[in-house]
């Protein structure tokens, strides 16, 4: 088993972990943005813990743009739709996805109300996660990726 296998498996069973965090983060950010609740503690570890889960898988994508094979840039990049999408699509959107998660969890500490709080988590990351099921490169899109 070589790197670039060890990092793929890596960074595919990962999603996993990413994506229950950020679906729980919405849920539970949507349930109590119209209650008084304050915005205690477990509300903003579990969506400090998806944006970092979130940066840990963009760590690991970076690394595989550089080594895996997948990524190529040629000529015919742009023309075939699998090399475009791990060469462009996959990389720009997860990016947007990050600083999305990034910048709403960021404004929500700088929020005094607790339901604008709530409200900046639940946006911010619902279209979040929106850009990353977007992106992900599903089994059933023919991309060649697995679901681990």
């Amino acid at each position: 088993m070589n790197l670039n296998s060890i990092l793929v498996h890596t960074h595919s069973g990962l999603r996993w972990v990413a994506l229950i965090l950020i679906v729980m983060t919405v849920i539970r950010a949507g349930n109590l943005m119209s209650s008084k609740e304050n915005f205690e503690f477990r509300t903003k570890s579990l969506a400090l813990f998806a944006m970092i889960a979130m940066h840990i898988q963009a760590a690991i994508g970076l690394v595989l743009y550089v080594i895996s094979p997948t990524v190529q840039f040629g000529a015919t990049t742009m023309k075939d739709s699998t090399l475009r999408f791990f060469a462009v699509e996959h990389i720009a959107m997860m990016l947007i996805a990050l600083v999305l998660f990034t910048i709403g969890y960021s404004k929500s500490k700088k929020k005094t109300e607790n339901r604008a709080k709530y409200k900046t988590v639940f946006w911010f990351y619902l279209i979040g996660l929106l850009v990353v099921l977007a992106s992900i490169p599903w089994p059933f899109r023919g991309l060649g990726a697995g679901w681990f």
